[in-house]
């Protein structure tokens, strides 16, 4: 076991996935990390590996320890109570309010709480009071409330 060349390399490369995983998480370059220093421990026990071998060796690992995580550890992440939490537009869903602005070719506006959204939906004049179908980013789609 020596620390030639390719033996640092592999080293580095697992140190600054798992440097990269712990700036940005998000459980991608984790995995990755693992298969780099699975090479490391390679090279470290067979210094004799072609760079070839090494890089096919790595490629592989990194699929393996992928498709491990999305099969075994992503089906087991807690599921949210507020599945909603970071979703505002979405919440809105249900509410009734009155169009602040009439819709008018098929674009209107409502004011709810303190905030104005743009809607989309059948042609009604302003004070009509709508019900809030769906959300597509920033619009919201409704429909008149009976």
């Amino acid at each position: 076991m020596s620390w030639n060349g390719p033996t640092v390399v592999w080293a580095a490369i697992a140190l600054l996935l798992f440097a990269a995983e712990a700036l940005a998480p998000g459980a991608f370059m984790l995995w990755l990390g693992l298969a780099a220093a699975a090479v490391f421990v390679l090279v470290l026990a067979f210094p004799g590996v072609t760079v070839l071998a090494q890089v096919a060796a790595f490629v592989v690992l990194s699929f393996v320890s992928i498709q491990v995580y999305r099969t075994w550890f992503r089906k087991r992440e807690p599921v949210s109570d507020r599945p909603l939490l970071n979703r505002r537009a979405e919440q809105l869903i249900g509410r009734v309010v009155a169009l602040e602005r009439g819709i008018v070719a098929g674009r209107g506006r409502v004011q709810i709480a303190d905030a104005f959204w743009d809607v989309s939906g059948p042609e009604l004049p302003a004070g009509a009071l709508v019900r809030v179908v769906g959300a597509d980013a920033l619009l919201l789609h409704v429909e008149a409330a009976d």
